[in-house]
Parts: structure tokens; C-alpha cells; sequence
């Protein structure tokens, strides 16, 4: 591996932060002082993984690949491990969402970190990376497109200001393109021209839609694009890329006709071996975008881990903005909704020193009580199963795939048979907090099913590992016997999730 270090600003803010990009080539940190809203930068580490590379055809990472990559974590690990929960966030990008096998090195890394590894989707990518970007230009209201090529995907966003309008990501990166078409680092004038064919038919399911937004300034952001136009710059004088230097630049590799031979140009070794695909893609989008010229960013998805992690500290969390816009969608009765939280809440007080439920776990209560009846929109019968579905399956912005997999767990046991074998699907490491959170979700939805604002008196829950008691005030289940009988079906369903409950 080769790394790279650099020194970028010195801060006396109170709070380290840290963004690690799990990517298909490279992988990335970045170290940060928070002093309130005010970022110093104050470490970067780049090392060279291939880990999209070690994907074979059945879409399983080589035990090479997953060694590079953990490897490489080992030596992030010692650079961050005073970092404190919450304060740091890694993602896995696409090599990570396409391997079978991901479970097992996102296991293996988290533990090596410290700190969880999200794998995320590619929209929730390419919304990063706009937020890493927007903050490397002053603030003003035009629009923007922005391009980055990684190693297994490239992300499309259209934004204005600080906010992301539109938002893609394509199945085509530097690696898996140059892999494709430029076989042992062969390039010529036919296997350039097929590169770039396949790249205009990958972007020809977002072309009309982009064009219709239209942009007024285009940035393209991380490697590729950086490395195409410091090779402009160095060859041409431009301080920018546009088609003839594309085309230029195309017509210098076809002549040199290997990638090794980059190097030639002043390209790092390393990056040599996969900017032939990445060349290919950015001459196919300045095509099919019919884009005049482009200028380059040195914000990427790292920068914007960053700011997410300053925004979910100062501001507001982004999840919360997204599961808002669900509700609006699906037309969530917001007072039933208020009043499972917040005995959903309270219940969660009792037992969460017991359970070890900690303020991530509060959070995701929280979701699942505001998601739990989206399902009604679908229809009336089998509720849960459908509001399943579409927590899984809508793109939620701030959410990692792990994340979004347990509210969708969680939204499909909030009622009738508790759900074992979607729990069990789940990571390993997050069954047991599933189940304790489906419980807590099952009594609050269960103590409001009269869908009522009558007040539910006192009422407390006490836990020991796997048995509850829930206590009310006397004589309230008396006055309450439809309560009482469906606590009872209640404490049967639990029973066959290996829960106690009992009723007093």
C-alpha cells in the first residue's frame, strides 16, 4: 500500500471528529477539530486498497482484498482510537454494497476501528458527497453539478446552495470500467471508444432528467477528476477541463497505449492503473450532459462525513428530516404517532440501563414509533408487512443499509407474531437490540390500540435479561380488560421470541 499523509490546518477546538471513506480503490481519513460549528482539518491518510478489485463473479471479496482492506484500518485505527463513539463515521461505498460477503469484512473492520462501519446506498453517497463539496465554495444561489468517479460507481448531483436538488449514482467507476475494457492495461482507440459507449448507456437513464434541471456550474470531485485535470493543466494550461482536452488527453493514453506507461505523464503509479476507465467516463458524461467545461473540488464523501457528523452534533440530524418526509408522504396520524412515542419513551427509561440501550438505540425507537402505520397507506390488512417494505426500500437520507434494515425490522414486529426470522437476518451484533426494541415498540403500540387520547395512569417496566414485568396502578387493568386480554395474547407471542412478560 502506498499512503499518503498530509498536515492541512492546526485547530484548538474541543472535540476530535473523524470521516473514513471505505471506498472501491481507496480508502480515506479525515481527522478533524470541532471548535462549535468551526471545522479545522488537521490530518489526511490515503491508502491505495483495490478492494472493489477483489470482487470475483459470484460478487464475493477475495480474502486478499478483505486482508488489504483491514490492514489498512489497522493503521487508521491507531490514529483515531481517541476519538469517542458517535464522533466518528466510516461508510462503505460501493465495493461494500455490491460484495455478498460484506457482513463479514464490515464485522471484522468495525472491530479493528472501534467504531460501527456503515454501508451506505448510492444516493445517500452522492448526498455526501454534495455536502463535502458545497463547503469548498462560497455560499450563493446557483446551481451546480457535480460529478465524482470512485472506483465502482459515479455519483451525479445536481444542487443549489448547500442543498442537493437531484441525486443518482451509476453502476460504472475507474476500477470496474478499466477492468472491463482495458484489459492487462492495453489501451487503444476501439477498447477507448467501447469504454465510452457503455458509459453514454449508463447515463442514458439519468440524461433527460438532468438536462431538463439544467446547472450552471459543473465540478467534478475526488480522484479521477482531480488527476484528469492536473494532467490538462500540466499539458495544456488550462485551469480547467472541457471536450477538447478530454479528447486530447484521450488520443496521448491511445498513443502511449498502456496504462503503465502513464506514469510517463507524471500520473502516481497507482492511480495510472485505473484512469483509463475513469477518463472514458468523464468523456462520456461531458457528452451525454452536453457539459462546456468543469472545474474540480477538493471536497469529497470524507469532507462530507464531517459536516454530517458537526450537523447531527449542533443542528439536527438528517434521519429526522427523512423520516418527517415519509410521514408527510403516507399521511401518518401524527397524535397517534405522539402517543406511542412517548410511552414508547418512557419505557425505555425503566429498561435501558438494564438492557444497555444507549442514545443510538433511543434514536431508532423513535424512528420506528413515527414509521410503524406507514403501511396503512398500502392497505388496512397486513399493515405491518407492507410499512416493511417501504421502510426498506425508500431512499432515507442519513441512513446506512444496517440502519435502514433495523427500522424496517422493527416497523414489520410492531404487531402480531414477533417477527423472529426477519430479526435473525440482521447482523449478528444487532439481534439482541432488535428484539429488546421490537418488545418496547409491541407494548407502547399495544397500550394505545383504543387510539385514544385517554391518559394511561401510572405504569412501570422493570427487566432482568430476558423477562419483563410491567406494572400498572390499581385496579387500571380492572378498568381496562381489553388491555388486559390483549397483554395476555401479548406476553404468548413474546414467549415465542424467548421473552418473559409479565402483567401485574
Amino acid at each position: 500500500m502506498s499512503e499518503q499523509r498530509a498536515t492541512v490546518a492546526t485547530g484548538n477546538g474541543n472535540t476530535a471528529i473523524a470521516g473514513i471513506d471505505l471506498g472501491s480503490n481507496s480508502f480515506h481519513l479525515v481527522v478533524a477539530q470541532a471548535n462549535g460549528e468551526d471545522i479545522n482539518v488537521v490530518d489526511r491518510i490515503k491508502e491505495t486498497v483495490r478492494l472493489g478489485a477483489g470482487l470475483d463473479d459470484k460478487r464475493n471479496l477475495s480474502d486478499e482484498a478483505m486482508q488489504r482492506g483491514l490492514d489498512c484500518l489497522t493503521l487508521f485505527a491507531q490514529r483515531v482510537r481517541e476519538i469517542s463513539p458517535g464522533k466518528l463515521r466510516a461508510v462503505g461505498t460501493n465495493a461494500l454494497r455490491q460484495a455478498r460477503n460484506s457482513d463479514k469484512f464490515v464485522r471484522a473492520g468495525s472491530k479493528i476501528l472501534g467504531h460501527p462501519i456503515e454501508v451506505i446506498s448510492g444516493r445517500e453517497e452522492a448526498r455526501l458527497i454534495y455536502a463535502g463539496v458545497a463547503h469548498t465554495f462560497a455560499a450563493d444561489d446557483r446551481r451546480r453539478l457535480v460529478m465524482d468517479i470512485g472506483g465502482g460507481s459515479t455519483e451525479f448531483i445536481i444542487g443549489q446552495g448547500r442543498y442537493p436538488l437531484l441525486l443518482e449514482s451509476l453502476y460504472m467507476g475507474c476500477v470496474s470500467w478499466t477492468a472491463q475494457f482495458f484489459p492487462k492495461g492495453k489501451i487503444t482507440r476501439k477498447l477507448f471508444d467501447a469504454a465510452v459507449v457503455a458509459a453514454r448507456q449508463e447515463l442514458e437513464s439519468i440524461e433527460s432528467e438532468y438536462r431538463n434541471m439544467g446547472w450552471e456550474i459543473s465540478m467534478g470531485s475526488s480522484g479521477t477528476s482531480l488527476a484528469i485535470a492536473d494532467l490538462i493543466s500540466q499539458r495544456m494550461n488550462l485551469s480547467y477541463i472541457n471536450k477538447s482536452a478530454l479528447g486530447n488527453l484521450r488520443d496521448q493514453f491511445i498513443q502511449l497505449g498502456k496504462s503503465d506507461l502513464l506514469t510517463e505523464m507524471g500520473v502516481a503509479q497507482d492511480r495510472a492503473q485505473v484512469l483509463p476507465g475513469g477518463l472514458a467516463i468523464l468523456q462520456a458524461a461531458f457528452e451525454a450532459l452536453d457539459m462546456d467545461k468543469m472545474s474540480v473540488s477538493h471536497g469529497a464523501l470524507r469532507e462530507g462525513l464531517i459536516n454530517d457528523i458537526v450537523e447531527r452534533i449542533h443542528r439536527k440530524d438528517i434521519r429526522d428530516d427523512a423520516v418527517a418526509e415519509l410521514m408527510e408522504r403516507y399521511a401518518v396520524d401524527q397524535d397517534q404517532v405522539k402517543r406511542v412515542e412517548n410511552t414508547a419513551s418512557q419505557l425505555f427509561d425503566n429498561v435501558s440501563d438494564k438492557w444497555n440501550l444507549n442514545d443510538d438505540a433511543r434514536k431508532m425507537l423513535g424512528w420506528a414509533t413515527r414509521l410503524h402505520e406507514i403501511g396503512r397507506a398500502v392497505s388496512h390488512n397486513q399493515y405491518h408487512k407492507h410499512g416493511e417494505y417501504l421502510a426498506r426500500h425508500h431512499d432515507l437520507r442519513g441512513f446506512s443499509r444496517e440502519q435502514q434494515s433495523l427500522l424496517a425490522a422493527l416497523v414489520r414486529g410492531h404487531r402480531r407474531k414477533f417477527p423472529l426470522s426477519v430479526v435473525n437476518a440482521l447482523p449478528e451484533d444487532q439481534t439482541t437490540l432488535a428484539i429488546h426494541l421490537c418488545v418496547l415498540l409491541r407494548l407502547a403500540v399495544l397500550l394505545h390500540r383504543s387510539r385514544t387520547p385517554d391518559p394511561l395512569g401510572d405504569f412501570e417496566l422493570w427487566a432482568k435479561e430476558s423477562r419483563l414485568k410491567l406494572a400498572f396502578a390499581d385496579s387500571w387493568l380492572d378498568d381496562h380488560p381489553l388491555t388486559r386480554a390483549d397483554l395476555a395474547q401479548e406476553a404468548d407471542y413474546l414467549s415465542k421470541a424467548g421473552i418473559e412478560l409479565q402483567i401485574k
